[in-house]
């Protein structure tokens, strides 16, 4: 870190192309693309890796009213219905299984895990920020958020389509918890 220069300080050490560069990549919401730009750049006037990361969010902050945000998966019954419905085979399942990221930590993937063919085709992934909102202010206790909100969905879900509900580890995120396997070695 560069001895505790702002960071409006530190974007001024990027050249013009860099600063257009990262802030493109601001602009569509690639928060990590970004970072690795001003990272890459920075190392050579002595920027370090939180001070890069330090910038983009800066630069989140002083132009986040023009991000081209990705949208929120649908978190609605009948939205996460007509995906279910749109997935090739028959669903056998509805799943929950924690993942996670450098960008936003621990989420829940939603899953209809099928038959006739085998496989997984993801619903919607539920991130902290979006659970948080989804829950409107209704304190999660002492589970993750994205967690209460997918066992929630997730089993309403699963109920309108008369198929199990599984998520394997509902209070400790753990992306290697047991998924749901058939005797056949296929998923059901």
């Amino acid at each position: 870190m560069i001895n505790a220069m702002t960071e409006d300080e530190c974007w001024e050490l990027l050249p013009d192309g860099i600063r257009a560069q990262v802030d493109g990549y601001v602009l569509q919401d690639a928060f990590m693309r970004a970072v690795r730009v001003a990272w890459a750049a920075g190392r050579s006037v002595g920027l370090g890796l939180t001070d890069a990361q330090r910038v983009v969010h800066a630069r989140y902050v002083r132009i986040g009213d023009r991000i081209a945000r990705t949208p929120d998966d649908p978190l609605d019954l009948d939205s996460l219905t007509a995906l279910a419905a749109g997935a090739p085979g028959r669903v056998v399942v509805v799943e929950a299984v924690w993942d996670g990221d450098t960008v936003h930590d621990w989420f829940v993937n939603l899953l209809a895990v099928t038959a006739d063919p085998d496989g997984d085709h993801p619903l919607a992934t539920v991130y902290r920020e979006r659970a948080v909102r989804h829950l409107g202010g209704e304190d999660p206790s002492t589970r993750h958020p994205s967690a209460l909100v997918a066992d929630r969905v997730g089993g309403a879900l699963a109920a309108r389509l008369g198929v199990p509900f599984h998520f394997a580890s509902p209070y400790t995120p753990d992306d290697e918890a047991p998924r749901r396997r058939s005797s056949h070695g296929g998923t059901a």
